[in-house]
């Protein structure tokens, strides 16, 4: 049997390699083992996120824009960003460095191609798991795998989309600004939006989202990523260089349990993402940060940073009124981002807000619909499920 590692570390993906970055950089030879079951790494998503002076890992955003968007048929409004750019990392960029900084590293192994054949369990002081490549054991176990199931009830919201990046062969986008938003027709409780990052005049990611009750499924995507990039890009014809989709909880119904002090569950369904908005990198980083420094000092694992009590709240109370009041969605979003100091909207969107900014924010936001949904919000009362993920 193989010797005990350090660390288990399951999932390799951002959280995992952005825990194992840090780990590299020490010299303490702690073994760190990170079980991954894809077998390479492809340039499967995007993280976006505001370039403020508490923002990390900025040496590999690929783009930034100096001004956002949001719009609906008849209403725009413009942020301008120049202060905090929207900025992004590729899958690829980021995969590409924290492969590089790991394997200077002899004492973390990274096991790609690698399933779990069960779920973990306890052997006295240490952790022991089922691979396809045997049994594995260590002190110490970081999993950053889902922690809930896809289905409808395991969240207020789930936030799905479907995206291609495509090249043109003709002028079709504005590369200086982002579009966060572009609203189509909301029904059955969706709310459906194009988002853009143009990279060029020529090239862009163009993403079908989808705010649901219920969890979709890329084919049920699909017909409105295709209408989304006609939309953008007119009599243009174009060829789509890759494609990514994802579904993100919005607003997590049953919280994350912590059974271990030497095992903790983290990553987008544990904390690792804001309800509200999906925007995790960042969060992911300054987890990582804290947890790599927990366990080099000889203490246990750390899980995510509850968000403050006030912007939990603003954070529920918000997706509560987007579910019960779909319609109001694009006003509510377009009031939001018109807040008249900018400034306080990108630190309440990058957690980063003063007890002001809440403020700011929660007056740029019609009262009414709010007020309705304060008595439901304390009772914690639920909603009516219909269906479930397809597949």
């Amino acid at each position: 049997m193989t010797p005990p590692f350090e660390i288990i570390i399951i999932g390799g993906g951002c959280a995992g390699l952005s825990l194992a970055m840090r780990l590299s950089k020490f010299p303490e030879e702690k073994k760190v083992l990170i079980v991954e079951s894809r077998s390479e790494y492809r340039n499967d998503r995007t993280w976006c996120f505001w370039g403020n002076d508490s923002a990390q890992m900025r040496h590999l955003v690929s783009h930034r824009w100096e001004s956002v968007s949001l719009q609906t048929p008849d209403r725009k409004v413009k942020v301008d960003c120049r202060t905090a750019p929207y900025e992004m990392i590729s899958a690829e960029t980021f995969y590409s460095a924290a492969l590089q900084q790991i394997s200077q590293n002899p004492c973390i192994e990274l096991a790609t191609g690698t399933a779990l054949s069960s779920e973990p369990w306890k052997d006295g002081n240490l952790w022991r798991i089922e691979t396809s490549d045997g049994q594995r054991s260590g002190r110490i176990l970081i999993d950053t795998r889902p922690s809930l199931p896809v289905h409808a009830g395991e969240a207020v919201l789930w936030q799905s989309f479907l995206g291609q990046e495509i090249e043109c062969d003709a002028s079709a986008f504005d590369p200086t600004s982002a579009s966060l938003m572009k609203f189509l027709s909301i029904e059955d409780g969706r709310i459906p939006f194009v988002y853009v990052l143009p990279f060029s005049a020529r090239r862009a990611l163009v993403e079908f989202t989808v705010f649901s009750p219920v969890p979709l499924v890329p084919d049920e995507l699909s017909q409105g990523l295709e209408l989304g990039i006609t939309a953008e890009v007119g009599s243009a014809k174009y060829s789509v260089r890759r494609t990514e989709h994802g579904i993100l909880p919005m607003g997590l119904t049953k919280p994350t349990l912590r059974a271990e002090a030497s095992s903790v569950r983290v990553g987008v369904s544990s904390g690792g993402a804001r309800p509200s908005s999906g925007f995790a990198f960042q969060r992911i980083q300054r987890w990582a940060e804290a947890c790599a420094e927990a366990l080099l000092a000889g203490e246990g694992p750390v899980a995510h940073t509850p968000d403050s009590w006030s912007l939990s709240a603003m954070d529920n109370l918000f997706l509560r009124v987007l579910r019960s009041r779909p319609e109001l969605s694009p006003n509510l979003y377009l009031s939001l981002f018109g807040v008249k100091n900018p400034h306080s909207l990108i630190r309440f969107m990058s957690d980063q807000s003063t007890l002001a900014d809440c403020a700011s924010v929660a007056l740029s936001l019609p009262p009414w619909p709010f007020i309705a949904e304060i008595p439901n919000f304390l009772l914690g009362r639920s909603y009516k499920i219909a269906g479930g993920l397809s597949t």
